[in-house]
């Protein structure tokens, strides 16, 4: 299996296609199968060279031991770790959610490596809790359920829940057969590990508004009108990235790729085919 060393870390990717390299990110919980399992990886694999890889506490990816690096620099910094494994000079970025908090920090430091920015259901803050004592107790009862339930009570936890990130799975015909692919695509992760990555990484409750300003490449951000948490961030990216188009998806939550696969591939090739790598 193809691993990028980062630190004391070997992140997992995969590797398909040919061309212009997309590096794609995932959410909390999820995986590359958030990418391959959904389809959106393979359509895109019949243009581009599409590099699904999996954060720390996630997937396949292997910390050795402390520091962890589960916050969103050391994320930021295993993204580039896997372009530089495979000789990329510049690339594509692809993300969700938690992913996407990642990948538009790094964008703000980094964007002359990026060919372009694709920001899915996601926010510049890593934190919606402004008062800090608050957010810690919330993760620590967050990161807890995970360490106390397995993955077949965490979905039935979900079903009973759906708010916020299965809001738009829960609303439609079709929801068992959805949530069977979230069960097949999280049941691998490590929960103890997932349960230390949420305690570390939302901290941050500032959207970086200059950092938004500094991101040189086109960026297009995506998001469905049910996702509650990420509507005004994602009007915030919007407003603050110089090249930013943004479009949401209507009667859609918060998981585009699962969601609205078909839609969410032509957007994304449509994107990428308006910007190729001109340097």
């Amino acid at each position: 299996m193809p691993y990028a060393t980062s630190g004391n870390a070997e992140i997992y990717y995969e590797d398909m296609g040919q061309g212009e390299a997309v590096i794609a990110v995932h959410g909390l919980i999820e995986n590359t199968a958030y990418f391959t399992m959904t389809g959106v990886a393979k359509a895109l694999a019949e243009n581009y060279r599409v590099i699904p890889m999996d954060m720390r506490a996630h997937g396949k990816t292997k910390v050795h031991g402390e520091p962890w690096g589960y916050d969103v620099d050391t994320t930021g910094r295993d993204i580039q770790a896997v372009a530089d494994s495979l000789g990329l000079e510049r690339f594509h970025l692809l993300s969700h959610s938690t992913g996407g908090f990642a990948s538009v920090r790094y964008a703000m430091e980094n964007s002359q490596r990026l060919i372009s920015l694709i920001l899915t259901d996601t926010s510049s803050a890593t934190s919606f809790f402004k008062v800090q004592e608050e957010g810690r107790a919330f993760h620590e009862r967050f990161a807890a359920s995970f360490e106390k339930y397995d993955w077949k009570q965490v979905m039935a936890g979900i079903r009973l829940q759906p708010f916020p990130f299965f809001r738009g799975i829960a609303d439609r015909e079709d929801r068992e057969a959805l949530y069977h692919m979230v069960y097949q695509m999280i049941r691998i992760g490590d929960r103890a590990a997932i349960g230390r990555f949420i305690r570390s990484f939302y901290t941050d409750p500032d959207p970086r508004v200059e950092g938004l300003r500094n991101i040189g490449c086109p960026t297009l951000v995506l998001v469905g009108e049910k996702d509650d948490l990420f509507l005004e961030s994602s009007r915030l990216m919007e407003r603050e990235i110089p090249n930013c188009t943004l479009k949401i998806y209507p009667d859609t939550g918060h998981m585009l790729a699962i969601e609205q696969p078909e839609r969410m591939i032509r957007d994304l090739l449509d994107f990428l085919g308006s910007h190729p790598d001109r340097s």
